[in-house]
């Protein structure tokens, strides 16, 4: 019968080296195994491991057919061809711009390890070749529907270019990736970051050439440097306090730099 459950409920304890365990991992143990249900109807297994099984392989402490439930696949919503790989952001089949996936970060776009400190000499090649795909311009005599999704999907790339291009931008992102905002509008009260800002402000319109300018500049591209090396690291150990704490001295270097640029 087709909602005949079948339930199958062990507890035991393996602590010697079993071939199923050994298979895993040489030092990997099955410590607990709880109940593990089938239903005939709707066919899913639901198992819970040990806590130090789930955090040593990054599992979440749900059981695991919570994860494989949450698997989405992606299929072209014209053709139906199935998306063997990420970001789906057009067809390899039909060619078609297909809708803004919320799930597909930045990085994932333009292949990229989710890090700050990223390699990027390829972001401007890979940006100008999604461009190519995604362009409004390129689907002017498509359906309503795909000019939606190509103006969408195309300003997603710019934006997805543009942020991990800036450094500071890049910063507040991946913050914003751990539910983490920054305020960019919060002082910083500190005397010696304060009086610096308004000697450098009072440099750059005081100085009387390019070449005074782009010395101010060298000098503020520097400082943005030494806090960007302060974030990569605060960030690498999950240390968000002094994370923020850099990015907001980052805003101000990048303001001056700003301003710099303006006079040049």
């Amino acid at each position: 019968m087709l909602n005949k459950k079948l339930w199958i409920s062990a507890i035991s304890i393996l602590r010697s080296r079993s071939h199923f365990s050994s298979t895993l991992s040489p030092k990997l143990k099955i410590f607990r195994v709880f109940s593990c249900s089938y239903h005939v109807s709707e066919p899913r297994v639901y198992t819970r491991f040990d806590d130090r099984f789930v955090g040593k392989y990054g599992f979440s402490k749900k059981n695991l057919c919570s994860q494989v439930s949450t698997l989405s696949i992606n299929k072209c919503w014209n053709c139906n061809t199935v998306a063997l790989s990420k970001p789906f952001l057009a067809c390899e089949s039909c060619r078609s711009v297909q809708p803004v996936d919320p799930s597909v970060d930045y990085f994932q776009i333009f292949g990229l390890e989710k890090i700050y400190g990223i390699d990027d000499t390829h972001l401007e090649s890979k940006y100008k070749n999604w461009q190519k795909k995604l362009h409004p311009d390129l689907v002017h005599s498509k359906s309503e529907k795909e000019k939606e999704y190509a103006a969408e999907q195309s300003a997603r790339v710019i934006d997805a270019y543009r942020t991990l291009q800036k450094p500071l931008l890049r910063a507040m992102y991946l913050l914003q990736l751990e539910g983490i905002h920054v305020d960019e509008e919060k002082t910083v009260s500190e005397p010696e970051l304060l009086a610096e800002m308004m000697e450098f402000r009072e440099a750059v319109e005081e100085a009387g050439s390019p070449q005074a300018l782009e010395q101010i500049q060298c000098q503020v591209l520097e400082k943005m440097e030494v806090w960007s090396k302060y974030f990569e690291n605060a960030f690498k150990n999950r240390n968000f306090d002094d994370a923020i704490s850099s990015t907001q001295r980052m805003t101000y270097y990048h303001r001056i730099n700003e301003e710099i640029i303006k006079k040049l």
